[in-house]
Parts: structure tokens; sequence; C-alpha cells
């Protein structure tokens, strides 16, 4: 009877034991509530027991949590449609916090990472959302840890993944893109004929001072263009070299010039002789004779 109650005592034991004995890893800790009373410290790693049926022991993990965010439809500051995921990176700092002061703070910061990107979405523009993605991801994460403080957790890193934008306006920047790339190549194309035009102006004015130098350059352009494989070569003969053949030559001395003739328009200047002027015809008055009375007309 003895031996019996014994081993009914030891079957007891190990049951007891069984049913109190409890292993917390390293990375979590152990919160214990006594009929549904919180305890003072958290179980610490390692092997640890509770009271069965009596106690309630709810392990905490303290790894970093890597949490993806949904994408979220929102429209920015300037009126456009976008979709934006982000990935959230967070831990437990305060194993009873995150027991104590909210249901499931997984939940809890996973609907907070939501609402803070829509937001975030709507303060910035579309050039801040593709180029300036550091400065949102710090004021997202600022947005979101503080709140999760009270829940005992830290937010260690939030980062924007992706940005998706609508087809319309993909071929739009592509052609804003496209014709700031040609509007590049053309201030480059223009500022190398800018400094072209200078250098050649400054070798004008060499080979001014110089024509030789001009010949020489018109025999390299020669070869340069001889050495392609063309059955027809052009050879320009500048006037330049006439120039210069003809101030080469002698002089040969002029004959004595006959003396000039009067100029036409001297001659033309003298005024001709006036004509003269017509001499009239002598009219003869009648002289009447006394004794008879002149005759009248048509006696």
């Amino acid at each position: 009877m003895i031996v019996e109650l014994v081993f009914a005592g030891l079957a007891a034991g190990a049951v007891y034991v069984a049913a109190a004995s409890r292993v917390v890893r390293q990375y979590e800790r152990g919160v214990v509530l006594r009929l549904g009373r919180l305890k003072s410290e958290p179980k610490a790693p390692g092997y640890t027991m509770i009271i069965p049926f009596v106690d309630r022991l709810r392990k905490v993990n303290l790894q970093i949590v890597t949490m993806p965010v949904p994408g979220q439809d929102g429209i920015t500051r300037d009126n456009v449609s976008v979709k934006v995921d982000a990935v959230v990176y967070f831990k437990v700092i305060n194993a009873v916090d995150a027991v104590i002061q909210v249901e499931d703070y997984r939940f809890a910061v996973s609907q907070v990472a939501q609402t803070s990107l829509r937001s975030i979405i709507g303060k910035s523009d579309l050039d801040e959302l593709l180029s300036n993605r550091e400065k949102l991801n710090e004021g997202l994460e600022v947005m979101i840890d503080s709140p999760a403080l009270g829940w005992g957790v830290q937010i260690d890193r939030v980062e924007i993944k992706d940005v998706s934008l609508p087809e319309a306006m993909k071929r739009s920047m592509s052609r804003q893109a496209e014709a700031e790339r040609e509007r590049r190549a053309r201030i480059i194309n223009a500022d190398a004929e800018l400094q072209a035009s200078k250098v050649l102006a400054q070798a004008a004015l060499q080979m001014e001072d110089n024509p030789s130098a001009l010949q020489l350059r018109l025999l390299q352009t020669v070869v340069a263009v001889a050495a392609e494989k063309n059955s027809t070569l052009v050879l320009p003969f500048p006037v330049e070299l006439l120039r210069f053949l003809e101030r080469a030559a002698p002089t040969p001395a002029a004959p004595a010039a006959p003396a000039p003739a009067a100029p036409a328009a001297e001659t033309a200047a003298v005024p001709p002789a006036p004509d003269p002027a017509p001499v009239s015809p002598p009219v003869s008055t009648p002289v009447p004779i006394e004794g008879n009375p002149p005759a009248r007309n048509g006696e």
C-alpha cells in the first residue's frame, strides 16, 4: 500500500513537473499572467516553471520582423494616380507592453503602416516619390514609430519598394525624358560649334599672316581626300594662289600712253549758237495824191 502511494505521488509529481515546465528561447521573453494578472517581470531565456492551471505563459519574439505593406492606391499632391508598396522592419523592445497594451501588435503595425503610406503619398509629388525616397522613408518611419512605441515596438527601418504608374503617365515621362536628352544634345552640339568657330577664327588669322600655311592646309585636305578609295579627285584652285603668283611675277614696262582725247561730256556741254531772228518785210503805207480822191473798193 505504501509503495503504491509512493508511486502515485511520484507519478503526480512527474505530471505536475511536466505541466509546469516551460522553456524560453534566447530570442524570446515569457510574460506570465497569474489568474489574469500580470506578474512583475517577464521570464528570462532558459528553463522555467509556472503553476499549472493558474499561470499562463505567453512568449514574445524579440527578433526583427519583416512585414510587407500591401500596395496602396493614392493620388499625389500634383494629382497623379499611383500605387505604392513598402516593407517595414520592426522588433519588440518591451514584451510586457506588446502583450498588455495591444491585442495583436503585428496587425496594429501593419494597419498603421498602410495609413501612414497613404498619407505620405498625398503629401508628396510624383518627382519626390521617384527620386527622393530616402526622405520619404525617414518621414514614414517617424509616422509609424510614434504610435508603435506605446505598444513596446520599435520601427527599425521602412523602405518604399515600388511605385506603379499608369501607362499614359509612363509614355508622357518617356517623351519628356527623350525631349530633355534631345535638348542636351543640341546644347552640346551648339557649344562644340561655338568652340570650333573660335578656333577656326584664330587659325584664319594665323593663315592670313602667312598665306603659305593656307596652301599647306589645302594640300593636307587633298591628301586626306586621296586616302579614300575614290575614282575622282577634285583639286580646287584658290584665287589667293593666283594673286600670290601675280605678285611674284615681274611686271613689264608699260608703253607711253597717247594724249587723252577730250571727253565727250565737255563737248556736249558747249551750248549751240542761237538762230537769227527772222526779218519782217517792210510795210508800205499809201500816200494820198492831191486832186485824185482815193478809189473805193468796188468802184
